[in-house]
């Protein structure tokens, strides 16, 4: 598998050799080995969560609170999403912008947000599958999101599906309630670089 780094510190999108013959397709798509080798971190499962949207479907952007904050290794094993990592760690270089990267059932990819990213994504196609592999259990209390469509992310959501049939945006009431990044980081609920950093560093020990 080819494991490449976003441009957002602390995301990696994977790429799996896929193995094709007439009865299908064969792949991996989390091998420790190499996961660890290229990130130079490690996933500890604690647990596997599975959705399933209508195109036009944005959920996110969800962080979890540091720590132990919650890494994601995700892919659409059926389907298509427009995949969102937000960098909201107060003070790092890139804190406020996001990177998109399109998961499908062609190329298979996976993408891997470690701890203090924030993460969402809009459905592509109806009936998209989405897999979670998370390093730490949803804890509702310890659970936050800065609105999908806060003005100072700008984020471009598709307004068009693959086939070229109109996107509708459709969140659920809790992400539309969602505050603006500003609003997050003046409530108190944003990471710091440093901190995440350091949080890190004790899980490579």
């Amino acid at each position: 598998m080819q494991i490449t780094p976003l441009t957002i510190e602390g995301a990696w999108k994977i790429v799996p050799r896929q193995h094709s013959d007439d009865r299908g397709v064969f792949l991996e798509w989390f091998a420790e080995a190499a996961f660890a080798e290229a990130t130079g971190q490690r996933l500890n499962l604690a647990q596997a969560n599975i959705s399933t949207s209508s195109a036009g479907v944005v959920r996110g952007i969800h962080f979890a609170q540091l720590p132990p904050s919650q890494a994601k290794y995700v892919t659409c094993p059926s389907g298509a999403v427009l995949d969102v990592v937000v960098d909201i760690r107060v003070g790092s270089p890139t804190f406020g912008q996001y990177e998109t990267v399109v998961l499908d059932d062609v190329e298979r990819a996976a993408l891997y947000l470690s701890e203090g990213l924030g993460h969402g994504y809009m459905a592509l196609r109806d009936g998209s599958v989405f897999a979670y592999l998370c390093s730490a259990p949803y804890a509702p209390g310890r659970e936050h999101g800065v609105s999908p469509m806060c003005p100072e992310l700008a984020i471009e959501w598709p307004t068009t599906a693959p086939d070229g049939t109109a996107l509708t945006p459709l969140m659920s009431p809790k992400d539309l309630a969602a505050p603006t990044l500003s609003q997050a980081r003046e409530q108190g609920l944003l990471p710091t670089y440093a901190q995440v950093q350091d949080f890190r560093a004790t899980l490579r020990r």
